[in-house]
């Protein structure tokens, strides 16, 4: 049911507005008493503005009438969506409230996983038979027309075995000689999606294609449904949401932020917070094992800092923009050696640019404090080489590891930006000794 938010007057879509703003603190008992205190049709606006996870938490809270009357408001994919997320003691009730027709689709809808195109679908569309004159379609879309809950994009032909043959848009078809015949003006070059194609592979064929619709075919060929651009834009927030925490080394929240519960959270923060903590228990290893060295030339562990930051910002940067890359379907797998080429060569000009900027940070001490002594040029090379190695280290570990875990059939967005910083870190400080040795510390004195 699709009613414009629009026709609603200024006032209400305000007081819509601020129970929207209020409902992730309210308890059930709030919720309820709030929907109460509105005209039943900006009550029913209300739901179904809200996501398929707050409708199946109100929805099991309500009377039985109401209840029954707000699922039925909803589209087949969109009460299917609901169910899914409802508890499971309460799914069977739920869908007691279907008719038997709507039932029936929705029960198979349930029996594809959320995150396929199956799940995603509306088994509801306009169908039309290629033997159908242009005339013959028209009256009886009209028909149809009026049974769906759903706007109409597309007309799909589908022969007597539910197969897809061809689809037409309305205006192909207002625009067609009347006495043709449908399977001499439709399109029989089709883009579709298989029942089972995950969701984050669907929104891109979206603007790739700039459609408004897409067919959901079985592996028989069988039309099964209908995804719409309307139904990927949850879809594509989800998803992003999804990443966006993984980066941030925090597992996906299943809920908005302030319906998980503390105990939750701290759950799904905590394998990752330990994770990252043993990865800097390596840092603290890596000083340790160069302990020798700092405690004779103490002016070494005053760059730490400096040199180990620049590692892991690089690589938290090139870890970002291939994660990103991959997910909207820029870069494959094979790939990945035009990644590593680019950012060699990328990450050497941001490393020398850098370098650079770490040599006059030295010289320009030096030149006004005198703390470096006389072996600063020695100590300039050293900060200069560090940063320059562990740029270049970094962007490549960032930009090759989402590709290694795409190989393993795992999230690329696992690959976040604490555990590239982290790891940059420790192999940053062994770079960092390894240019000290080299440069400053056979030709330095033990404490200059």
């Amino acid at each position: 049911m699709d009613r414009a938010e629009g026709q609603l007057s200024p006032e209400t879509n305000e007081v819509l507005a601020d129970l929207k703003a209020a409902w992730p603190v309210m308890s059930p008992d709030e919720r309820v008493d709030a929907l109460k205190l509105l005209p039943e049709d900006e009550a029913e606006e209300f739901f179904l503005a809200l996501t398929p996870r707050e409708q199946s938490q109100l929805l099991v809270i309500l009377p039985t009438l109401t209840r029954r009357a707000w699922l039925r408001l909803l589209p087949l994919d969109d009460a299917a969506d609901v169910i899914q997320h409802a508890p499971r003691e309460e799914r069977d009730s739920l869908l007691k409230l279907l008719d038997e027709v709507s039932l029936r689709e929705v029960r198979a809808l349930l029996a594809y996983a959320e995150d396929e195109a199956g799940g995603l679908m509306n088994p509801r569309f306009a169908r039309l038979r290629p033997e159908m004159t242009v005339d013959e379609a028209i009256l009886y879309l009209r028909r149809q027309a009026q049974q769906k809950d759903r706007p109409i994009y597309y007309c799909y032909v589908l022969d007597t075995e539910q197969k897809l043959k061809g689809v037409l848009s309305f205006r192909q078809l207002l625009t067609a000689p009347a006495a043709k015949r449908i399977e001499e003006v439709m399109i029989s070059d089709v883009v579709t999606v298989a029942e089972d194609l995950d969701q984050e592979k669907i929104a891109p064929l979206f603007s790739a294609k700039n459609l408004v619709a897409l067919p959901v075919l079985d592996a028989a060929g069988r039309m099964k449904g209908v995804v719409s651009a309307e139904d990927m834009v949850d879809v594509v927030q989800e998803e992003a949401t999804e990443d966006i925490q993984k980066m941030a080394g925090v597992a996906a929240l299943e809920a908005p932020y302030l319906q998980v519960s503390i105990l939750e959270m701290v759950r799904k923060r905590a394998g990752w917070l330990a994770i990252l903590f043993l990865g800097g228990t390596l840092t603290a290893s890596a000083i340790d094992r160069f302990d020798e060295q700092l405690s004779k030339w103490k002016i070494l562990m005053a760059f730490i800092p400096l040199i180990i930051s620049s590692g892991g910002n690089s690589g938290s940067q090139s870890a970002t923009l291939v994660i990103r890359a991959l997910a909207l379907g820029e870069l494959r797998l094979v790939d990945w050696w035009r990644v590593f080429r680019r950012e060699l060569v990328g990450s050497l000009v941001l490393g020398l640019f850098l370098a650079a900027i770490g040599m006059l940070r030295v010289l320009i001490w030096q030149w006004a404090f005198d703390d470096y002594g006389e072996h600063f040029m020695r100590l300039t090379l050293t900060v200069a080489f560090s940063v320059l190695g562990v740029v270049v280290f970094g962007s490549l570990v960032g930009s090759l590891l989402p590709f290694a875990l795409r190989m393993l059939k795992l999230d690329p967005a696992t690959a976040c930006t604490p555990f590239v910083a982290t790891f940059c870190d420790v192999t940053g400080l062994v770079i960092y000794f390894a240019v000290c040795a080299w440069i400053y510390i056979p030709f330095v004195p033990v404490g200059g």
